[in-house]
């Protein structure tokens, strides 16, 4: 006769498969995605708009031609559903994808090496542009199926460390990126600052090759409608047409203070005077440092606390992060201070981001992730967007002091909604995936 406790236990078929690998093992994969996801970011931008600038092309030129390259990024959900449907089934159905995108990666910036030899003509700045909007839509791509891929590896007591993992890894390679192809360039010219990129593309490949395997979906995707409509069904039908709203509500406002504050940090540090030297040295390379280290205070952290009382803490530490600049404003203080506001509001920075990564892994499906995913980083890309276009607005009318106090203000959107979404002494947000509930 059967014991009661087994009575109550769910069949195992329906049991979700142990996650591949070891710990250490996917954490390293997933810093290593991390770094081929984050570095081809500042190609596009930082990369290509020194060779433009050092090649005497005219401002109007360089304003447009990074920002145009860089289209994919904000339109990547469109062409999200073709990879759920058509996986490329070796080494799994994302690493298959990765390792096709990676490789095409390398030979357009070998591709593009060559083309910075030539100097800037007409016919090259049309090649320079069609390039650079191939390496952006390579590299868009690769996000999609590198979030999917960390999505669908994690088991959720590890999606705190890894998402402090990836983006660790993500600013380091947007790190290496920007200083590494500066000083290269610098010493052997722009080929070599493209090449190098290419040889930092590459080396990541054996990487993806040694990731852990990914267990086989229980229902895949099988036509181009399924996939296209199925991760609105399914995450509908899991939350309930009552609760997917205030979901989608807390993805958009969750990071709105980040997106208010990067829209005029820059504006404010020069018309508070400092040096374009003192805004680069500390704006850019400290602040990317500082960054780093918040994402590993927010690992940590995530580890211990769980994912929902660390969503409250880090949204309290983001907004004090804010107020840096309103104190800044207010008060002056020089360098030092300035050096003490980057830090605060990079180190919560990046507290925050391995929060919300975290969060969005948890509401993804793995049969839809690559798409659920990219809608959900899209919905939130409209924070630092559009719900941003009234920021120049805000700041001529309250001051500058006012406006950094108005951006720590907007947090308070993200909290009400966790009141009901992310319950301070709850396990995980309503509506998450449950792989045991939500397998079918």
């Amino acid at each position: 006769m059967a014991s009661s406790s087994s009575a109550l236990e769910p069949p195992k078929s329906m049991l979700p498969a142990p996650a591949p690998g070891t710990e250490r093992q996917r954490l390293v994969a997933v810093a290593a995605e991390g770094l081929a996801s984050g570095a081809p970011l500042n190609m596009v931008g930082k990369l290509l708009q020194g060779w433009l600038a050092s090649n005497g092309v005219p401002l109007e030129l360089i304003g447009v031609i990074p920002q145009l390259a860089g289209l994919p990024y904000a339109f990547k959900f469109l062409w999200a559903p073709l990879l759920d449907r058509w996986p490329i089934p070796r080494p799994d159905r994302r690493r298959g994808w990765m390792l096709v995108l990676q490789l095409s990666l390398v030979v357009v910036l070998l591709v593009l090496a060559l083309a910075a030899t030539q100097a800037p003509t007409a016919a090259n700045l049309k090649l320079i542009t069609l390039l650079a909007l191939v390496l952006a839509t390579a590299s868009a791509t690769q996000d999609i199926v590198i979030d999917a891929y960390r999505t669908d590896l994690l088991p959720e007591h590890e999606r705190g460390q890894g998402a402090a993992s990836h983006n660790f890894a993500y600013r380091t390679g947007m790190l290496v990126v920007s200083s590494g192809g500066f000083l290269l360039a610098g010493r052997f010219g722009w080929p070599a600052a493209f090449g190098g990129c290419a040889a930092l593309m590459l080396a990541v490949v054996p990487f993806t090759l040694a990731a852990p395997t990914l267990h086989p979906v229980q229902h895949p995707v099988t036509s181009l409608r399924q996939a296209v409509v199925g991760p609105a069904r399914e995450f509908l039908r899991r939350t309930g047409v009552n609760q997917a709203p205030w979901l989608l509500l807390l993805v958009l406002f969750y990071r709105w203070p980040d997106g208010l504050l990067a829209a005029l940090s820059i504006a404010f540090l020069k018309q508070a005077g400092f040096s374009d030297a003192q805004i680069g040295l500390l704006d850019g390379g400290w602040a990317i440092a500082a960054t780093m280290i918040g994402t590993v205070i927010g690992g940590v952290l995530f580890a211990r606390l769980g994912m929902n009382r660390c969503l409250w803490l880090f949204a309290a530490v983001g907004a004090a992060g804010n107020l840096g600049y309103a104190a800044l404003a207010r008060f002056g203080g020089g360098l030092p201070a300035l050096m003490a506001a980057v830090s605060l509001e990079n180190i919560s920075s990046g507290m925050v981001g391995a929060g919300f990564v975290a969060l969005l892994m948890s509401l993804c499906n793995p049969r839809f992730s690559a798409t659920q995913y990219a809608l959900f980083s899209g919905v939130y890309a409209f924070s630092r967007t559009l719900l941003a276009l009234p920021s120049g607005w805000l700041a001529a009318r309250l001051g500058w002091s006012g406006y950094f106090l108005a951006t720590a203000l907007a947090a308070l959107p993200a909290f009400l909604l966790m009141v009901r979404l992310v319950p301070w002494n709850g396990d995980g947000c309503r509506g998450a995936f449950d792989p045991a509930r939500d397998a079918t």
